[in-house]
């Protein structure tokens, strides 16, 4: 009866179950991710279910945690969180990790799951997950949230992209502020966490198309979303063994402008280098005056030729390509100043409609 609604869909059925019944899936992280994530796959009956946290509750988590209640603060996420599935569910098995996940136990733990859900919010996690996840051969889902944007993928499945082949090194910690400062809308770690656990059950199940090769990217402020697609890198596909440490940055971004602050720059006459890395077709059918068409995937940041003299800005739809880019060449070039532009096209079109816009002609 608990789980009639789901084994009755086409393509899914007992068989389906079953596979999740069988399943082992590691989350790591009982935050803002991981909540919905867990509570989730508890419902729908992953067999094994291993949470590693060792944070405690806060107040200042409980705009997104929904799982964890004011009387709460204090107490252990990972306690409290297995407490109360266990409630949803009895029939789920649950591994309870109070701690780090780190270097020297990363493999020892992992080595006996079939999937591993990344709900965590820091650089130096993630790549320690990916490298432990290639060394082991096992499937990564991946989230990331920041302010209004998600991010969603799976790495290392059926020959698929890794972490590093979307972001190949951790950021330089001068380019990163604190995620804390940055803030998140309470309900978007909820959304994205959903897409993750979504993603789990279609690599345990089979059922469906995985986004593995494929970021799907979420604007909750615009209401849209769209996929960039990955290329493999075989080369991160060589790791043999894990660092000794993975110390980074906190959180993922770079210099930031607004297309406010870019509508000004055009006004005033302000000196700056412009390249637009979209694809060829979007740049041809609308760019901003005195943009360069690089698109992301053909930049190869030693040729790109930048003006130490002039700020550099990169531009593209929503602000995910620009911002990759950015990061790429700031590695290239430490001493330049490179911003990526939030909201790319997108904002730029709701704010100012046609200014400094370049259009294919109509025939």
């Amino acid at each position: 009866m608990r789980y009639e609604r789901q084994t009755q869909l086409a393509n899914f059925g007992e068989g389906a179950q079953q596979k999740l019944r069988d399943a082992k899936i590691l989350v790591v992280g009982a935050g803002g991710l991981g909540v919905p994530v867990l509570q989730y796959l508890t419902g729908m009956g992953v067999g094994t279910l291993g949470v590693i946290d060792m944070d405690t509750i806060s107040l200042s988590n409980l705009h997104r945690q929904v799982l964890y209640t004011e009387n709460e603060v204090g107490q252990s996420k990972v306690s409290i969180a297995v407490q109360k599935l266990q409630a949803l569910n009895q029939e789920v098995k649950f591994q309870v990790y109070n701690e780090a996940i780190t270097p020297q136990n990363a493999l020892n733990i992992i080595k006996d799951y079939h999937v591993v859900i990344d709900a965590t919010d820091n650089f130096s996690t993630r790549y320690l997950l990916n490298d432990a996840c290639v060394i082991l051969n096992k499937p990564l889902v991946y989230g990331a949230v920041q302010q209004y944007e998600g991010h969603v993928s799976v790495f290392n499945y059926k020959g698929g992209p890794t972490y590093r082949c979307l972001y190949p090194t951790p950021p330089a910690a001068g380019e990163i502020p604190d995620c804390n400062t940055a803030g998140v809308l309470g309900i978007v770690p909820g959304i994205v966490g959903c897409q993750q656990a979504l993603q789990a059950v279609k690599v345990i199940t089979g059922v469906g198309q995985t986004l593995s090769g494929y970021l799907q990217i979420f604007d909750f402020l615009q209401d849209d979303q769209y996929k960039m697609k990955l290329k493999v890198n075989p080369q991160n596909k060589q790791i043999t063994t894990l660092q000794a440490t993975y110390e980074a940055p906190v959180c993922n971004t770079v210099l930031v402008l607004s297309v406010d602050e870019l509508y000004n720059w055009y006004e005033t006459g302000e000196a700056f280098q412009l390249i637009d890395v979209r694809e060829p077709n979007e740049f041809e059918e609308e760019h901003l005056e005195g943009a360069t068409s690089i698109p992301l995937l053909q930049i190869k940041p030693a040729e790109v030729v930048i003006n130490a003299n002039k700020p550099v800005v990169m531009f593209c739809e929503k602000g995910a390509r620009s911002n990759k880019a950015a990061q790429m060449l700031q590695k290239e070039y430490p001493s330049a100043t490179i911003y990526s532009v939030l909201g790319g096209m997108n904002y730029w079109q709701d704010e100012f409609d046609e200014e400094y816009l370049v259009r294919k002609p109509a025939y």
